[in-house]
């Protein structure tokens, strides 16, 4: 299959700029509330899947459930409470939400308090995906100049991202602006204000999967400009909402394109209820050749309940977990045994500079803590994403006590349980050559490279390479 170029990209980008945007109509969607429900998600096809031996399950990574915190509507030094809330009170000039006193409102969130959340977060493991709008708001490029703030300003705001955040948190574009849609020629917003020029509505009519790879390839050049590593995307608000499959689409493409990466992921939608929480993966295919491909849809599992998408609202810490960690949707979500992803945006963690939603936010991760420290794991989205499509395409075959697995992609902490009679000790060969694994008594002391007995069989964690792996138990 021929792979797009860069210069593929820019026709498209021109296509969009000229003719994307032509009689667009009004579509309901209020940007910065609560995402699309995730069952839109089954609108973008699954694709391939690989046969699966009976008597050989997947379970989560070293046997733990995943934790992971998204955090929307992130950028440097800019607060994109103050800045978007009259770009969408112009868009939205009926919507009550959009008339709070938002020139009271501080137009920074410092860098003082990124050091604080992040380096807190480094002391309790907290992992997660932390967006970087790569041109606020229409404040200014983060590539170039961010006008209100000097360029050594700018320059050490990044570096605080690259250094602090970027080893344990995912850096995701939600999208160019999180306002208005830009034209990809000239790098200006369309000149109309409406539903229809707004990134958290965009598109209202149909575009092309490649019409929507170019504008999201936009997005990501500026992080790249910054040296910002990237794998993934952020939709802001409802963008794509009427495109789900052509997005899944662009999302693979895009990231590939401007960053090669191996395992595109985004996201994009919350599951409620007693949906499933879990990564959906879309787009599969290719699996047995050299050069497999796959997006994972990776969603959220609660509200927003920190202070708000422009952190004016009260911070509900308790909704995620209790002070014991006895109710709230993160505990339901790990009893489950599904993953539980929190979700909230940065101006919410802040408060106006209250910090009330970063104080809830370190009682609700000490409570989970407290009293599932030995039962979960923190996670990256990007390591969620690439555990899941090991989970799901990894090809596994059985005989007798002997199974094979032949994996499309790599994953760390691969843990797998087989039912049976126990032989002896298991024996793990990865590309032929051995691979000693050691016994370990309890469940939370699994680790790559260790292995478990338990009633009616055993339990294995090391870590998957790409290729085949033989484990005889």
């Amino acid at each position: 299959m021929h792979r797009r170029t860069r210069r593929d990209f820019l026709r498209a980008g021109a296509r969009l700029g000229a003719a994307g945007l032509a009689g667009l109509t009004g579509l309901p969607g209020v940007p910065g509330l609560p995402r699309a429900p995730a069952e839109a998600r089954a609108q973008a096809p699954a694709g391939d899947r690989p046969p699966r031996a009976e008597g050989v399950e997947v379970l989560h990574p070293r046997g733990r459930v995943p934790l992971s915190f998204v955090i929307d509507d992130s950028t440097c030094l800019v607060n994109l409470g103050h800045f978007c809330m009259p770009q969408f009170a112009e868009a939205w000039p009926d919507r009550d939400i959009y008339r709070r006193p938002w020139k009271t409102w501080p137009r920074e969130i410092p860098d003082a308090f990124l050091r604080e959340f992040g380096e807190w977060c480094g002391e309790h493991g907290v992992k997660g995906k932390f967006s970087v709008v790569p041109y606020p708001a229409c404040v200014g490029w983060l590539d170039r100049e961010l006008p209100g703030w000097s360029r050594r300003e700018l320059e050490a705001s990044l570096k605080l991202v690259r250094e602090l955040m970027v080893p344990r948190w995912d850096i995701h574009p939600e999208m160019i602006t999180h306002t208005r849609v830009i034209d990809l020629r000239t790098g200006r917003p369309i000149a109309e204000i409406s539903p229809a020029t707004m990134e958290n509505s965009y598109p209202q009519s149909p575009v092309s999967a490649d019409e929507l790879a170019s504008y999201l390839a936009y997005a990501l050049r500026i992080l790249r400009n910054c040296d910002l590593p990237c794998e993934g995307i952020t939709t802001p608000g409802g963008f794509g909402n009427r495109v789900k499959s052509e997005l899944s689409l662009a999302v693979h493409q895009a990231v590939r394109e401007v960053y090669g990466a191996e395992l595109p992921h985004y996201f994009k939608y919350v599951s409620e209820g007693r949906e499933s929480a879990e990564p959906k993966l879309e787009h599969v295919r290719g699996l047995e050749g050299p050069d497999p491909k796959v997006t994972v849809n990776v969603p959220a599992g609660t509200g927003d309940w920190f202070g708000g998408w422009d952190g004016d609202e009260r911070s509900q810490g308790h909704k995620y977990a209790s002070d014991d960690a006895t109710s709230g949707r993160m505990v339901e979500l790990i009893q489950r045994g599904e993953p539980a992803i929190m979700l909230c945006h940065w101006p919410g963690l802040y408060t106006h500079g209250s910090k009330s939603g970063f104080e809830d936010f370190k009682k609700v991760v000490t409570a989970l803590e407290g009293r599932f420290r030995d039962a979960t794991a923190w996670m990256k989205l990007g390591e969620i994403a690439r555990y899941w499509a090991a989970r799901e395409l990894t090809r596994i075959e059985r005989a007798g006590n002997r199974v094979t697995l032949s994996a499309p992609f790599a994953a760390g902490g691969f843990t797998v349980r087989v039912r049976g009679a126990l032989a002896g000790p298991p024996r793990l060969a990865v590309d032929g050559s051995p691979a000693p694994l050691e016994e370990v008594k309890r469940r939370p002391d699994l680790a790559p490279g260790t292995w478990l007995r338990e009633e009616g069989g055993v339990v294995a964690c090391f870590d998957l390479a790409r290729g085949r792996a033989v484990l005889e138990v």
